[in-house]
């Protein structure tokens, strides 16, 4: 029968909030509990019966609690199979009931490791009975409902409340698939932080928390995010995020927390930045920011470093822009931004951490570690007769920040503190540089002694040699080509200063 009455209930959870209306729905209905410990004395504190486990196995609890349901007499009850005549002839003979109702939840080991505990700490979090109930009692869903998580109960108790102390087949086919989901993203993160250093070379990640997206890259793409974005963010305005919107929210931010010393402002469009610029104020950065593509930040996705005051939105309000995602907002600048209705403010509680990326290519992943370099004063090699004077080596620091995060083929062109111009996603350098150089003048900036970036290497000189013409005055650069001597010599020639980093910064 697709229907199955519950008669008995094995209840062992660690947390108990939210049960007590379950007790009473199961109690009421005359099901006989089985429980252990702390379990067992909130039921009975309920006005209700319990069977202890032990009672049950003829055994206490032993080994500190490490064996306390790993029983036939449990066990059994789970997985016997009630419409097999063999099984039944079993369990009579053993004396072994039916349990026709398992809730049982995880010992925290997520939560043990994130707050810091130590080896021995996390090692007794893993769970190993009530696992094992878990699967045992999904596998046997024919007969039994499995709870395995507090965040079922509301489900659960919305079951009782319909159907009584019963249950059909597809509810119960449901919760073991939820069982199943449990106990794999649990298995996953004790693997996880036993191969935290990665020795064994394997791919296993779980996300439990899934947002619906309004659609993927295109409206008749399907989108999903796996994770949970409000650890990361907390939605002030507008309408849902989609797939695009995250994309870029996630360059923005990658890009911006480059930044530390002062304030930062970055416009992204299509995860490229078309503006970025450091200031005094939120407002001086975001204005400066802007100046460099005013057309393209239309539309565009906005971050920045430092929380948004009512000067910094009212500099940026008449500008329509889809995002802006700030580690604050004052209440006067949330109230003018606020009051469209579409727009997307994003208060970042958090910085960005991560140690990987992945991605789906082939008939598989790729994964790698994130480009966690970011040139400094101390990596530079000056190659070149004349070496840049210090503003030119902020300059070009600023530079290369902004194209390590520029899709590759690249060149950016900046003064101290200000993206002028970039070229992007280029299959030739030169092109890069040529677009660079167009967009620049387009919007009115002199290229006069500003600086220039590459994110790889110079197999040519024809790249110093047009960044010359056009007064670009000192170039960073990872170096390593062949013919690395002929930019070099270009440059002594013509008295531009050149420094090599040792670090590619490709992004694709």
């Amino acid at each position: 029968m697709s229907t199955k009455p519950i008669t008995r209930a094995l209840i062992s959870v660690y947390y108990k909030d939210h049960l007590e209306p379950i007790i009473h729905a199961l109690g009421k209905a005359g099901v006989e509990f089985v429980s252990t410990g702390g379990t067992q004395q909130f039921i009975e504190k309920l006005g209700y019966p319990v069977v202890p486990v032990e009672k049950l196995t003829g055994y206490p609890s032993i080994f500190g609690g490490r064996v306390k349901t790993l029983h036939p007499a449990v066990f059994g009850g789970i997985l016997f199979r009630r419409n097999d005549a063999g099984d039944q002839k079993q369990a009579s003979e053993f004396k072994i009931g039916p349990i026709d109702l398992v809730i049982v939840d995880l010992y925290p080991f997520e939560e043990t490791v994130a707050g810091g505990g130590n080896e021995e700490e996390i090692i007794e979090k893993i769970d190993i009975g009530g696992i094992s109930l878990i699967r045992g009692a999904a596998k046997n869903f024919d007969d039994v409902l499995i709870v395995a998580s507090r965040r079922q109960y509301t489900e659960l108790l919305a079951v009782l409340e319909s159907q009584g102390a019963q249950s059909d087949l597809a509810t119960r086919r449901r919760f073991a698939a939820q069982a199943f989901n449990i106990t794999s993203h649990y298995d996953t993160a004790i693997f996880g932080y036993f191969n935290k250093e990665g020795e064994l070379p394997v791919y296993k990640s779980s996300y439990e928390s899934a947002l619906p997206l309004r659609y993927g890259e295109n409206p008749h793409q399907k989108g999903v995010f796996y994770g949970n974005l409000h650890e990361l963010f907390e939605q002030l305005n507008g309408k849902e995020l989609s797939y695009n919107n995250l994309v870029d929210v996630d360059a923005a931010v990658d890009l911006v927390q480059e930044f530390k010393d002062q304030p930062a402002f970055v416009i992204i469009k299509h995860t490229n930045a078309c503006g970025v610029a450091v200031g005094a104020t939120v407002a001086e950065a975001y204005q400066k920011a802007l100046q460099a593509d005013p057309v393209s930040a239309f539309g565009g996705v906005l971050a920045t470093n430092r929380p948004i005051d009512l000067s910094a939105a009212e500099a940026m309000n008449s500008l329509f822009f889809e995002i802006l995602v700030a580690p604050g907002f004052d209440a006067a600048a949330l109230e003018l931004l606020r009051a469209k209705k579409n727009r997307i403010l994003l208060h970042q509680k958090q910085p960005l951490v991560r140690r990987k990326q992945v991605k789906s290519l082939l008939n598989g992943l790729i994964e790698q570690e994130v480009d966690w370099k970011t040139d400094e004063a101390a990596d530079l090699k000056v190659v070149t007769r004349k070496a840049p004077t210090p503003q030119e080596v902020n300059a070009l620091l600023f530079a290369s920040k902004v194209c390590k995060h520029t899709k590759s083929n690249t060149i950016v062109l900046a003064v101290d503190g200000q993206l002028l111009a970039s070229g992007v996603g280029q299959t030739s350098r030169v092109d890069a540089l040529k677009q660079a150089i167009e967009k620049a003048k387009a919007f009115g900036f002199s290229l006069d002694g500003a600086v220039m970036a590459s994110d790889a290497f110079f197999p040519f000189p024809d790249c110093v040699e047009i960044a010359h013409a056009h007064g670009i005055r000192a170039v960073i650069q990872p170096g390593g080509s062949i013919k690395d001597k002929d930019s070099i010599s270009f440059c002594d020639d013509h008295n531009m200063a050149m420094v090599f980093t040792g670090y590619r910064h490709f992004k694709h």
